[in-house]
């Protein structure tokens, strides 16, 4: 199977990503994740002096009337990251609605940084990234009174998502149902949409037979979660999916896709006739769209779901086809380390 070479041969900036264009809209549209450097500037009420003790922290916090702590994982030229900073916490109810519930500490994925954690171990900023397996940036991991882990959002959510998410947490939802669960519950998907996905020319057709326990497929394999009516599905088929760099690179898998609100029957990869719909239920798919890669064999080994511009698709794609995971604990020591410089 061709992997390497094929990627030497792509220009594949993977070692920044983009900015807003749209500073201020309370929206995720138009921005791009482009290689440019970027001024990313925190909200000045961040926990900026902490001492990197999680427990102080965490007891703080409390203290304060808050009812859990949030590590902020981040790096420089972020596009993700500046779109977090600009748009979500630069949206005045989402920042009063979350300074009321927690304190936040930020983090740099690449800092020397001491973090003390609950447990009392002591790690840098750089191997608690790693322990985390901080995938995607701006990562948010979110703690509760006891120090618990109660959710990480690996990624980017537009303001809709993230107040969403804010509110599963800081209503106390996270204790009885599964996020994806939440919000089909606040807002459920219509019982009579006809309303047709986004084809994608690459996609095979039906039978949705995914098994890969006999023999391993010829690909690794990508699976698109997708609904209907889906803006963020209609902007992944436009510039990031039909970008010719990114088309040659999607040629090297083998690609479904599903309506996660359908009924469609299916084999997963580990051989289970299931439906469209329960399986992305049983996944836990709650952002759409969700790229689910599975490599051979048909094991998981990596997931977007969170938003995905073009070049850290690109980027994705070139890990996957590249065996990364095989290889670095995290995506984001791939792309460091990995040698690629454009």
């Amino acid at each position: 199977m061709l992997r390497l070479p094929l990627l030497l041969l792509l220009p594949l900036m993977l070692l920044a990503t983009g900015s807003v264009r749209a500073a201020g809209q309370e929206r995720d549209d138009g921005f791009s994740d482009a290689p440019v450097q970027r001024e990313i500037v925190h909200p000045d009420w961040f926990k900026e002096d902490s001492f990197l003790n999680l427990s102080e922290d965490l007891q703080e916090a409390l203290q304060g009337g808050k009812q859990g702590l949030v590590l902020y994982f981040g790096q420089a030229n972020c596009a993700y990251c500046k779109q977090l900073m600009d748009i979500n916490f630069g949206n005045p109810e989402i920042a009063r609605y979350f300074r009321a519930r927690w304190d936040i500490i930020p983090l740099d994925i690449w800092g020397s940084r001491t973090v003390t954690q609950f447990d009392g171990e002591p790690l840098s900023e750089n191997e608690l990234a790693t322990f985390e397996e901080t995938q995607f940036t701006p990562s948010l991991i979110f703690y509760d009174a006891e120090g618990n882990k109660i959710y990480r959002m690996r990624g980017y959510y537009p303001p809709y998502r993230f107040m969403a998410l804010l509110r599963y947490l800081g209503e106390g939802f996270y204790r009885k149902e599964r996020f994806s669960d939440y919000l089909d519950r606040a807002n459920p998907p219509p019982k009579f949409d006809e309303a047709d996905l986004n084809e994608y020319p690459l996609a095979l057709p039906e039978p949705q037979i995914l098994d890969r326990r006999a023999a391993p497929g010829q690909k690794p394999l990508l699976v698109l979660f997708e609904e209907p009516r889906c803006h963020a599905c209609d902007q992944l088929h436009s510039e990031p999916l039909d970008d010719p760099d990114n088309r040659r690179l999607l040629e090297h898998f083998e690609i479904r896709q599903l309506d996660a609100r359908s009924d469609t029957p299916l084999i997963t990869p580990q051989g289970k006739k299931t439906t469209a719909r329960d399986w992305a239920r049983e996944l836990g798919v709650h952002f759409f769209p969700t790229l689910l890669f599975f490599d051979e064999q048909g094991r998981e080994v990596f997931r977007i779901d969170s938003v995905v511009r073009l070049y850290r698709l690109r980027g994705v794609l070139a890990y996957v086809l590249d065996r990364g995971y095989d290889k670095y604990p995290t995506y984001q020591r791939w792309r460091r380390y990995a040698g690629f410089t454009r």
